[in-house]
């Protein structure tokens, strides 16, 4: 699978540490992560539209995100049509966000998470398949929302 990854200053050893895991695993890697041998800050936006619309255009399976908390990621990746940003801070949230929201594209926090729990996370998130079933009209009607639909009289199946 390829991914894309991206990160900004204080997500930098994050990556770092994650990117020869992926690849290990068979993962090809497209990095965007900010900061690379520079300890100034750079800004989690910027990262986020190069990863979000990698995913959005095909260039990568799936993106993975991560900043200081994970949210300021999410808010931006989830702007960009198509994306499925979710902010994973366990496996659990991992897992359900690929089973019942397939997200696309997933947020970690590199001030809240240890890097041996970040690793349990991108596993856990990465093995998991979207269910379908009930869960695929739900994610439809993210997608009405995206283009300013209002999903709630929709029957999509």
């Amino acid at each position: 699978m390829r991914i894309a990854l991206g990160c900004d200053h204080r997500g930098r050893q994050a990556i770092d540490e994650l990117v020869p895991v992926l690849e290990v695993e068979g993962h090809e890697v497209v990095e965007h992560g900010g900061c690379k041998g520079d300890s100034r800050p750079c800004d989690y936006p910027d990262r986020a539209w190069l990863v979000a619309n990698c995913v959005r255009r095909g260039e990568a399976d799936r993106g993975i995100l991560v900043c200081g908390t994970g949210i300021g990621m999410c808010m931006a990746a989830n702007k960009v049509p198509g994306v499925r940003a979710a902010v994973a801070l366990d496996e659990l949230s991992a897992r359900l966000s690929r089973s019942h929201n397939d997200a696309n594209v997933l947020c970690m926090s590199a001030d809240m998470l240890g890097q041996t729990l970040l690793h349990r996370i991108v596993e856990t998130w990465m093995s998991t398949p979207f269910e379908g079933g009930r869960h695929v009209r739900r994610v439809a009607k993210i997608h009405e929302i995206e283009i300013d639909m209002d999903p709630s009289g929709s029957t999509a199946d």
